[in-house]
């Protein structure tokens, strides 16, 4: 075993083969699970020593894989705001998020471990990143699973009706902070790459990683028996995910369209062929995706919704927008016709992209299974493989 930079980083041999590998110490910071739990797992399981800060129980996080020794529990030190997010009054709500985010990115930047690498959420990581830096001289990435803060805000604030603002001042000044701080910044599709680049970002200091899927929780499903076409769409029924699009694209049409997911913004449509069905757990959302033959996803501004990798997983042919990240699992299949894109805010291109989506549906038989050999591309363990490999380029890159 060798160390170098400042006897920060390690070598040593992986059992049971001869070549090298570079054993990381890898702090992680964030609010909720989010696909940074996923990151975490799969870095540890890669035999690096990842320690997980967030508010995410113990239990709960070892419900997903992550060990029990990566866990650092923040939850207890702010279970009240926690509680008043959850609970309070709406007009509580913008309040509590700007205390919710300086109480934890203060406690990480006090309890943060020691670390060659620190992950944290854009936004959320200022104090914490700081301290990574300063205290350890850890290479800081910052995850940002959205388009530019700036982008995003034109975005949104082209829906009619949206309340102002849409994106916080508090929010925008520490996203704009975070993308100047941070040595990389980690994003998951082409779209949002795309945002960055267009601002003069440097294309040196992004890295782009299409997020993973369970596919354990996420198997290839039978073709449903029923004769009527059915779509479904997962997620929150919210203009920003494009849903009043989508509602104008069904009506009138002879398909069955399924929602699962909470209520937002967006009024739910009173038409005869659509149902929506809540809340569903995700261990249930497998035997839903079942029962249709399309999966829909509309959004006008998203930056890798991880329920379309879903989809595809059970079977589903996917229809999409430009600004969802479909775009970026089509390149990882064999067969990128199995995913339709479309612009956003278009109900007559919505409308046509059904169509083709319905009619790749109708080449099905059997076991669906639109992934083939690229399966395994989408897993978690490839995302957390591609990470990994990023993070000894750029670590190697500073010896």
């Amino acid at each position: 075993m060798c160390w170098w930079m400042g006897g920060r980083v390690r070598w040593w041999n992986l059992a049971g083969g001869n070549r090298l590998a570079l054993a990381m110490r890898i702090a992680i910071f964030t609010s909720g699970r989010f696909h940074v739990l996923d990151l975490a797992r799969e870095l540890s399981a890669l035999g690096h020593d990842v320690r997980f800060y967030s508010y995410v129980p113990l239990q709960r996080a070892e419900q997903f894989g992550l060990p029990r020794s990566c866990h650092r529990a923040l939850l207890p030190y702010v279970l009240p705001l926690v509680a008043a997010q959850r609970r309070g009054p709406k007009a509580w709500a913008p309040k509590v998020d700007v205390l919710l985010q300086l109480a934890l990115d203060q406690l990480v930047a006090l309890r943060l471990e020691a670390c060659d690498v620190f992950i944290g959420m854009s936004g959320m990581s200022v104090r914490s990143a700081r301290a990574a830096r300063e205290k350890y001289g850890a290479q800081v990435f910052l995850e940002r699973g959205s388009r530019h803060i700036l982008s995003q805000e034109a975005i949104l604030e082209a829906i009619p009706g949206m309340p102002r603002p849409v994106v916080p001042p508090f929010n925008r000044r520490r996203e704009l902070w975070g993308y100047d701080f941070a040595d990389v910044v980690s994003l998951p599709s082409h779209h949002v790459e795309e945002s960055f680049l267009e601002r003069g970002f440097p294309a040196g200091k992004l890295f782009r990683n299409p997020y993973g899927v369970d596919l354990t929780m996420f198997p290839a499903t039978p073709k449903p028996s029923g004769s009527r076409p059915t779509l479904v769409f997962a997620g929150t029924w919210s203009y920003r995910k494009g849903c009043d699009v989508l509602a104008e694209a069904i009506q009138g049409q002879p398909w069955r369209l399924i929602h699962v997911g909470a209520m937002g913004d967006a009024p739910l449509p009173k038409l005869a062929n659509f149902e929506s069905r809540g809340f569903v757990p995700q261990a249930r959302l497998a035997e839903i995706y079942g029962q249709a033959d399309v999966f829909v996803h509309p959004s006008r501004e998203e930056g890798l919704s991880l329920v379309q990798a879903q989809a595809l997983a059970c079977g589903l042919p996917l229809v999409c927008t430009t600004r969802t990240g479909g775009a970026d699992l089509a390149e990882l299949l064999d067969d990128p016709g199995w995913v339709t894109v479309v612009p956003p805010d278009d109900a007559t291109a919505l409308r046509a992209g059904i169509e083709r989506g319905l009619a790749r549906a109708g080449t099905q038989s059997g076991t669906r299974n639109v992934m083939g050999a690229a399966r395994e591309r989408l897993a978690w363990s490839a995302y957390g493989r591609r990470y990994e490999a990023e993070l000894k380029r750029r670590l190697n890159a500073g010896r």
